[in-house]
């Protein structure tokens, strides 16, 4: 099998590297929503709240527009926060903190940019406690979580010197055990199946980017879907654990990785299902003006009644910003602004995997873009991202049933990351 592409002069693919963007703020991270169909809801009698990210900060705000509030946390030498995952009394958030970036001018992101010191943290919504956690028998600075599981444990990505591997480990840091294997490649884009007995996740290694799936230890491994010409991202299980969906990137054809199409299979692999043809999701979300740019790869999500929710293109679209696949890759962007050349826009778009029947989710119009689209637990809203061609993303909302999109959130660098709280 041939490897993926390579970033030149290191061992790490390009998307590999992206991987690694769960410890950036928006324009940069990748976080996206997960399905929300099943996960568990607050006890309390709290409005449905989300997170979103906007010039570093994370912001919380309820679906009714309300209650918009900054998380101000004051902890010396931090320079970014972001949201990495919710416990189910959905009081109480597992934050990321980075301290100020070591890569930069002379020293390249490759070698550097893992050498930055991360911090866990757990942080009360309604009582504003912050408790630094997993930081005993601390393996490594950078520190990346991946998912947390229903034992009081967490997935955790390690790099060290350059070489990234997930660890299971109890949420002080202590007792960590390996789930992935050093050396076998970069493993993220964690999804755990709402019964919580199996993982799945996509591992960026020699043969390229595959499916697993494994049980909460990293044992009773399946490799779920593989081939060397194929870039298969981010698994979702669905809300009765029953099907994995995934994005499949023809990357030989896309070196920027603009376009995925999107696939449903059995956690065995089995019963492979195209949902859509002719790479027809926007997978590297890019966006921005000038003087703002930003993106982040989109990742499928489940809606409540069983569809798959993507941000599906219109013919013969291109993005603003065009991949320089003729030079190299420097800053993990590498693209120019072409705005008079790009054309064509996204739109939110759900199938059934059974039927394969479209729904649009918002119309189709030129020189638009929707993204990041996800629905609350109780599937009545879906919050989304909408930018103009060459423009910057703003957060909007819109009833499932109504479809009247209302917009939340501006801001002159753009806004992303819509998050529910609740999510896992």
């Amino acid at each position: 099998m041939l490897p993926a592409p390579l970033i030149p002069g290191s061992g790490w693919t390009r998307r590999r590297f992206l991987g690694l963007a769960l410890a950036v703020p928006a324009g940069i991270s990748g976080i996206s929503c997960r399905s929300t169909s099943t996960l568990p809801t607050s006890t309390s009698k709290t409005p449905d709240r989300f997170f979103f990210v906007s010039e570093g900060k994370t912001v919380m705000m309820n679906a009714d527009g309300t209650g918009r509030r900054v998380l101000e946390l004051s902890v010396p030498n931090q320079a970014t926060w972001q949201p990495a995952g919710f416990f189910p009394d959905g009081q109480r958030v597992l934050l990321l903190s980075m301290e100020p970036r070591r890569d930069g001018p002379g020293k390249p992101f490759e070698e550097y940019y893992t050498q930055t010191p991360t911090h866990l943290w757990i942080y009360n919504l309604d009582t504003g406690a912050l408790e630094e956690i997993a930081t005993r028998d601390r393996i490594a600075v950078f520190y990346t979580p991946q998912l947390l599981l229903a034992n009081g444990r967490l997935l955790v990505q390690v790099v060290k010197n350059r070489v990234g591997q997930v660890y299971n480990m109890n949420l002080d840091g202590s007792d960590a055990r390996e789930f992935t294997r050093a050396g076998e490649g970069l493993p993220y884009g964690f999804s755990l199946s709402p019964d919580g007995r199996r993982v799945a996740y996509h591992l960026a290694g020699p043969n390229g980017y595959e499916i697993w799936t494994s049980n909460p230890e990293g044992g009773e491994r399946v490799r779920v879907r593989a081939h060397p010409e194929h870039l298969y991202f981010g698994p979702q299980w669905s809300p009765d654990s029953e099907w994995l969906a995934y994005s499949d990137c023809l990357f030989r054809n896309d070196p920027g990785h603009d376009w995925c199409d999107v696939e449903v299979c059995r956690p065995d692999g089995r019963e492979p299902r195209l949902l859509t043809r002719g790479q027809s999701m926007w997978f590297a979300a890019t966006y921005g003006d000038a003087a703002h740019r930003g993106g982040g790869s989109n990742v499928v999500a489940w809606t409540r009644d069983g569809a798959v929710l993507i941000p599906q293109r219109l013919p013969d679209s291109k993005v603003a910003w065009e991949y320089q696949a003729q030079r190299p890759d420097t800053d993990h962007f590498n693209r120019d602004f072409k705005p008079d050349a790009a054309r064509g826009g996204t739109h939110l778009t759900s199938i059934h995997p059974q039927t394969l029947a479209e729904q649009s989710l918002t119309p189709a119009i030129p020189g638009r873009w929707d993204f990041r689209g996800c629905q609350s637990a109780d599937g009545q809203w879906t919050l989304f991202c909408r930018a103009d061609t060459g423009g910057v993303p703003s957060l909007w909302i819109q009833d499932t049933q109504a479809r009247v999109p209302r917009e939340l959130a501006t801001s002159p660098a753009g806004v992303d990351h819509p998050r529910w709280v609740g999510q896992r």
